[in-house]
């Protein structure tokens, strides 16, 4: 089936939208749970009861209970949600910063668990796994033509720290298998994608999302740019649907003067919470930039707003999400989860982000959607915020609440990306399939070149964009991109080097470097 190129940038933008909901979801303040107490039955359990003692039938209760959660949050507001427990266990390991496995990027090629890249002095690199690798066996559990779940994949490959599972693997390129014992371990879940510089006074960091180890990550990657000469910073948190609301205010912290006010929340009760900076923060001065776009939310709002707010740096790229609602979660012995919005976060100048929902929950989300047809994505002038819910920051400039950070410098979409269809395209993973297959083709073609003369290798010829072309209309995907060539090489060049090197900081060289937001800073430099 082939997809109707004008609906593709909205459907790769719903994916990205899911990100925000449950990276939003995810921006409660600390993980407080707690269980509530009911000594008498309510009618709910009792109904409950009565089905699974009497009904004629056999029924599973649990989908009957976790159906009627759902419908019960469903009445409340867009981000208080049920998680079950497949869910919630990925979750909170992806918001822990961590696992424990055998530490490989994999992806279901031809039914073969394939192996992208191993994870960087991870268990698998140390036990000498490859990149095209296909994994066979995890012990005597075949993975291969089965069509396994992606969860079930994990259980076998994931375990306790210290145990080991042996691997059998074909490796392509020497035409044999091997048999592979692994010991797992650790393996980390960046969150800071990208520590480097653009140029020589000017660093860039990349966040994708706010988990546990976030502000550590950011620290480090910060003082590391310090040494290299950086004078200014560039924080990129476009696509960061949120995630830890400490992590986003410890990172605010490094940024403002003693005794800012970084952000406060209001509970039902009206009691209002302030958190303020600390003498602590060591990038205090110097010019700094955030980077947002229409998928950065929640905890990404709350550092983007204390920012701008106080007059500390310039917000660049286009309206943020909307996500000003706190939610704390309370578990449940079958693992799964709820997560309640028990107060609203107010930025510095006290203004609410958060977008209106009371047309209820499907028309919240199509908002999102909306802001294509509407053409606030590409003129800052159509984006539509209520006039009355006028804020002034200390310096005397005006900004705007009910409806997510209006950036200080309007980035349109078709200028970042030159093409909205292949702008969402480049950002979908399918480039990295892609990628993979062609080195699966002939991986010792690129065996002991030098990055540089991989990149010679990548621009001097069309091949790898002809052949993408074909790639994207034999799965369906009947899009042009000859008006594109420029952007469209430049990333498949990055993923090149991604896929190739251990050194990550060269995707983004790559990447950043006609980058729409990115020149319009370094205009300003």
């Amino acid at each position: 089936m082939k997809i109707n190129p004008k609906y593709f940038p909205i459907l790769i933008f719903a994916t990205l939208a899911f990100g925000v909901v449950l990276g939003g979801g995810l921006n409660f303040p600390g993980q407080n749970h707690f269980l509530a107490k009911n000594n008498s039955k309510n009618k709910l359990n009792k109904l409950i009861d009565f089905i699974d003692n009497e009904y004629v039938d056999d029924v599973n209760t649990d989908s009957i209970v976790n159906r009627t959660v759902d419908n019960i949050l469903a009445q409340l507001d867009p981000h208080s949600v049920y998680i079950p427990p497949s869910e919630q266990t990925q979750i909170a390991e992806n918001m822990k910063g961590d696992f424990v496995g055998i530490g490989v990027n994999f992806y279901m090629y031809n039914d073969s668990v394939a192996i992208i890249k191993p994870v960087e002095n991870g268990p698998s690199e140390k036990a000498g796994i490859k990149s095209g690798d296909r994994i066979l066996y995890a012990d005597k559990t075949k993975l291969f033509g089965r069509k396994l779940p992606t969860d079930s994949l994990f259980s076998k490959l994931k375990g306790k720290e210290g145990s080991e599972v042996e691997v059998t693997v074909y490796r392509k390129s020497e035409h044999k298998k091997i048999k592979i014992k692994i010991k797992r371990g650790i393996v980390p879940l960046k969150s800071v994608d990208a520590a480097v510089l653009l140029n020589a006074s000017t660093g860039y960091i990349k966040i994708n999302r706010f988990a546990e180890t976030t502000y550590d990550e950011f620290k480090a990657g910060l003082t590391k740019l310090k040494q290299q000469g950086a004078k200014s910073l560039v924080i990129d948190l476009r696509d960061n649907g949120g995630g830890y609301m400490e992590e986003a205010i410890a990172i605010a912290d490094e940024l403002l003067e003693d005794k800012q006010l970084i952000v406060f929340t209001k509970n039902k009760k009206g009691t209002i919470e302030k958190t303020f900076a600390t003498k602590k923060g060591s990038f205090e001065s110097g010019k700094l930039y955030i980077l947002i776009n229409e998928n950065s939310a929640s905890a990404s709002e709350i550092l983007a707003g204390a920012i701008q707010d106080n007059d500390r740096g310039t917000i660049v790229g286009r309206r943020s999400f909307g996500k000003g609602l706190v939610q704390r979660e309370m578990d449940f012995d079958d693992g799964s989860a709820v997560r309640l919005t028990v107060a609203r976060y107010y930025t510095p100048t006290g203004r609410s982000i958060q977008k209106s929902y009371s047309k209820g929950n499907k028309e919240y989300f199509k908002e999102s959607d909306s802001r294509f047809a509407n053409g606030e994505l590409y003129n800052k002038d159509s984006i539509k915020t209520p006039k009355t819910l006028k804020f002034i920051t200390p310096k005397g400039r005006i900004v705007y609440g009910g409806g997510g950070i209006v950036p200080d410098v309007f980035v349109p979409l078709e200028v970042e990306h030159g093409n909205e269809n292949t702008a969402y395209l480049l950002q979908s993973g399918i480039v990295g399939h892609f990628v993979f297959e062609q080195l699966d083709q002939n991986r010792n073609a690129f065996k002991g070149l030098s990055f540089e003369q991989c990149m010679t290798k990548m621009y001097g010829t069309d091949s790898y964009f002809n052949s993408f072309q074909q790639y994207l209309s034999k799965n369906g995907l009947d899009l042009k991109l000859d008006k594109n060539k420029a952007l469209v090489k430049r990333y498949i060049a990055a993923e090149f080097a991604r896929q190739l090197y251990s050194e990550g900081k060269y995707y983004y060289e790559i990447v950043l470097k006609d980058d729409a937001m990115i020149k319009s800073i370094i205009k300003k430099e």
